[in-house]
């Protein structure tokens, strides 16, 4: 199978594609692409599922401009390596490694997350499991669900306040925070703290001033759900692109490229040769070419 390839004409400008890190949902890619299109000279294209920015920008930037401007935005930026072999190249390949080990972490804080918010749910909307001092047992199990398992999105939300920025990761902290601060009050400067406390089973809201009441299930609940979203979600951008590599493998391994001696896939050296930008070969047109200079057509199968 032969495939052709016609140069684009000179533009004048350069592309890239970079590798974002920290994106949570699609506004955070709005937010960066917002932020790279401001630059003069700058078009670029986030795309969250990926978590790459295509950007095309004028030879005045450098690609360290444009990480130095998504890092002041809260995110990491890095420019990904010149692949090792030309199918590398046509796959995209990501760093395996990398996702196997950002997954196997995500996995972990989800396992250790639900394993101990389980009870803490359980205990908070079933009396019978309400025993003498069952508060405390909550907290102890809830505690390293707030602090440890949402630490990732307690740090993006620092990042993006850093930044004059709120995401989704803000609602997260603020909802599962508040609830966990005020359960300590409750606990340690209230009345929900002492022996005997329950929490009945009732759906209308009492008029106390809450002072005996705590939320630890829903700030252990919230982030453990959270957690499985992402987990989730994660996992089907894996496989979704491993399946897009297959693809990419089944393609052909050769493939022929030619345009015309005014387009910048060939060098013309002199009336009757050119280099190829691809392979760096020195070509010569066919003895049969009849045409004009400005339309004499080069071929290279590289």
């Amino acid at each position: 199978m032969t495939t052709e390839y016609l140069a684009p004409e000179t533009t004048g400008t350069a592309s890239i594609e970079l590798a974002i890190g920290g994106m949570t949902c699609a506004s955070c890619a709005a937010r960066i692409e917002k932020r790279l299109n401001k630059m003069e000279g700058v078009t670029a294209t986030v795309n969250y599922a990926t978590e790459k920015a295509k950007v095309v920008f004028d030879p005045a930037v450098t690609s360290a401009d444009l990480v130095a401007e998504v890092e002041k935005a809260g995110y990491s930026a890095t420019v990904p390596q010149p692949p090792s072999t030309d199918r590398d190249a046509a796959a995209g390949a990501e760093p395996e490694d990398e996702q196997s080990r950002a997954l196997a972490a995500l996995r972990t804080r989800l396992i250790v997350s639900a394993i101990l918010s389980v009870p803490v749910i359980a205990m908070a909307m079933i009396p019978a499991l309400q025993f003498t001092n069952w508060q405390w047992l909550s907290l102890t199990l809830a505690a390293p669900v707030i602090v440890w398992a949402g630490l990732p999105f307690h740090k993006a939300t620092w990042a993006n306040l850093k930044h004059g920025a709120a995401t989704m990761d803000t609602l997260i902290t603020i909802g599962t925070g508040s609830a966990f601060l005020w359960s300590l009050y409750a606990l340690f400067f209230g009345t929900a703290g002492k022996p005997g406390m329950t929490h009945p089973f009732s759906l209308t809201i009492g008029r106390t001033d809450g002072a005996a009441n705590i939320y630890l299930e829903v700030a252990a609940g919230v982030i453990t759900f959270v957690l499985a979203g992402r987990y989730f979600e994660q996992r089907s951008k894996r496989r979704a692109g491993a399946a897009m590599r297959a693809l990419f493998e089944l393609g052909p391994r050769r493939s022929r490229c030619s345009a015309a001696v005014s387009r910048p896939a060939f060098r013309q050296r002199n009336s009757r040769s050119a280099t190829c930008s691809l392979c760096d070969r020195e070509r010569r047109s066919p003895p049969t070419a009849r045409s004009s200079r400005a339309d004499q057509r080069w071929t290279c199968r590289c």
